[in-house]
This record gives C-alpha cells, structure tokens and sequence, in this order.
C-alpha cells in the first residue's frame, strides 16, 4: 500500500516581480511502489489518478482516498512515457520500449495496443494529446509526429521538420494541436487534415522548447528547459511575451495552465513547482521537501493540479480554491 503525506493550507513563497499576497494551496503526497520513476500523472475520470511507471513498465493507478495502487502490465519490455485521458475515459500512454500507442480501459484495465508502423523505425514517443476532432496526436523525440484514430485503428506518422526533438504536446480550446521540439528548440502548429507542422520560432535562440500547454485565449505557453523561462505565444497576432523563472539555474520542465489561467511550471533548478499570475507579474514557489525531487509533467482537474516527482516515487496534489 502506499503511503501520503500532507501539508495543509501551505502558503506558498513569493518569488516576485511585485508584492503578492500569500496563497494559500493545499499540498499532499502519495508514495507509489519504490522503483516505479512515475514519469507523467493524468486525473482519472473515477476520482483516480493514472501515472506511468516507467522503470517498472507499467501504467499505474492511485486512489489519493487509501492512498492504494494499482499497476497493470503494459506487454513485454515496455517504457511508458506519458500518459492522458481521452474523451471517454480511457488512458492512452505513449510507450518507447513497445514503440506504440497503449489503451488501457478504465472498467476492466484491459490493454489495446497500436503499434507504428514497421518503416517508422524507433519513435522514442514521448506526449499525448486530442484534438477538437477526438483524434490522438503523439510525438517521438526520434524526429516524428503521428496521429491515431481511436474509432478506426488508423495511424499515420510524419518526419517532423527539423529532425529530431518532438516532446510535449497540447491542444487549444478551438482544437489546434501544437508540439514543442526540445532538441529542435521550437515550437510547431499540426494541420489537422495534411498532417502538416509549421515551425514557429520562440523570440529566445537555442531556449529548449520541452512542453507547451494552452489557456482559455488560446495562447499557448511554453516551458523552455535550456533558457530556463516561461513564454506564451498570442497565435492571433503572432506575439511573445516572456518570463524568466525566479532564482539561480532554473530549468523549466513542463508548463499547464489551470481553469483561472493561472500557469504552473515544474523547476528543476528550484526543486519546485511554481505557479504564474501572468496579471501581476508575480510567481509563487511551492518546494519539494524532498531532495532532488525531479517534478516532470504536469496534469489537473478543477481545483487540483498533480505532479509526478520521478526520483523519489511520489505523486503530488496542489489543491487550491
């Protein structure tokens, strides 16, 4: 069984551009099984929690009630990376030790797996996404991009411009899919119909574009690892606006802006979660009372945002009002 620790009514650190008042958000945390390197969480549509156990090849599932697990066998030498939930509740995970996409049926955790095609060679799939239309888009660090129809099976796979370094992906309101390219260092925008991606270049050179995530505008931010800040794209006018993370050696990880577009992004250089009020320039620091903690992606439903620290095995719950 696993084990949760809570820390109430936490009042995050004011790492700021100007005054804020405290906020006040609920942390709490969920050991799951030593070994698992849980890599990215997805809120289940039961009041679950879905992670992808990577080092033990599994996609696990945390009730944050008991604070028990589950995890259910993905097939032979898997390595899940990401995991989402799709419009019907079912979860997908992007596997690069299968090379495939994964559906694990919520009801009775059955697995289906759909894997790319022999002449695409090795994806190293990374991220999942839906589009406005219910198909999946996927990413592969390899250097490809893909999309697979949940109704007919059908998948197709495309060489990604600039080669190799597709990695997070998300979805505007209006059902634009955009990916960033961490090796590439840009971000891109898929024609949904061609299946075409046009390279959109952030202002910053050389910054690590690594995930990207949209907010109620339709503007879509990005988390750059190598320049260490956070920028948004006004896709309307073709404008950026960025934030450099608080503090020294920051390394912005994932990037996910809530239901109030407040933005969260993991830290690696800060050994913490942060969240942006873009309205007043201000951020907040939420830091991991474990060492090395390794925040990756980032996933939430309304009130709540969860984060998977991959080197100390535990799931961790922002709740806030």
């Amino acid at each position: 069984m696993a084990g949760k620790t809570v820390l109430a009514l936490v009042l995050a650190t004011a790492l700021a551009i100007a005054s804020v008042a405290w906020a006040e958000v609920r942390i709490e945390s969920f050991s799951v099984l030593p070994g698992s390197h849980p890599h990215d969480v997805a809120p289940a549509a039961d009041g679950g929690v879905w992670y992808t156990a990577q080092h033990r090849g599994a996609l696990g599932w945390l009730d944050p009630r008991s604070a028990e697990t589950v995890e259910i066998p993905l097939g032979p030498d898997p390595r899940p990376h990401g995991v989402i939930v799709g419009p019907d509740g079912t979860a997908w995970v992007t596997d690069s030790g299968l090379n495939a996409i994964v559906a694990v049926n919520p009801k009775n955790r059955a697995v289906n797996t759909y894997p790319l095609p022999e002449d695409s060679g090795y994806a190293n799939l990374n991220t999942a996404t839906f589009d406005g239309r219910g198909v999946l888009w996927f990413t592969g660090q390899s250097g490809i991009y893909g999309s697979l129809d949940p109704a007919t099976g059908a998948m197709r796979v495309f060489a990604a411009p600039g080669g190799r370094g597709p990695y997070g992906i998300a979805t505007t309101p209006a059902g634009n899919v955009y990916y960033a390219s961490l090796a590439g260092s840009h971000i891109a925008r898929i024609d949904s119909e061609s299946g075409n991606a046009r390279v959109i270049e952030p202002p910053t050179p050389g910054q690590g574009a690594r995930r990207v995530w949209a907010d109620s505008h339709g503007r879509v931010w990005v988390a750059e690892w190598n320049a260490g800040q956070l920028s948004r794209l006004d896709p309307t006018n073709g404008t950026w606006k960025t934030w450099p993370l608080p503090g020294s050696g920051p390394r912005a990880y994932a990037v996910y802006v809530d239901e109030a577009d407040k933005v969260w992004v993991t830290d690696f250089g800060a050994n913490a979660t942060l969240r942006l009020d873009s309205r007043t320039e201000t951020f907040e620091a939420f830091p991991s009372p474990r060492a090395g903690a390794a925040a990756r992606q980032l996933l939430s439903r309304k009130g709540e945002v969860w984060a998977p620290e991959s080197r100390t095995d535990t799931l961790v719950v922002y709740r806030y009002e």
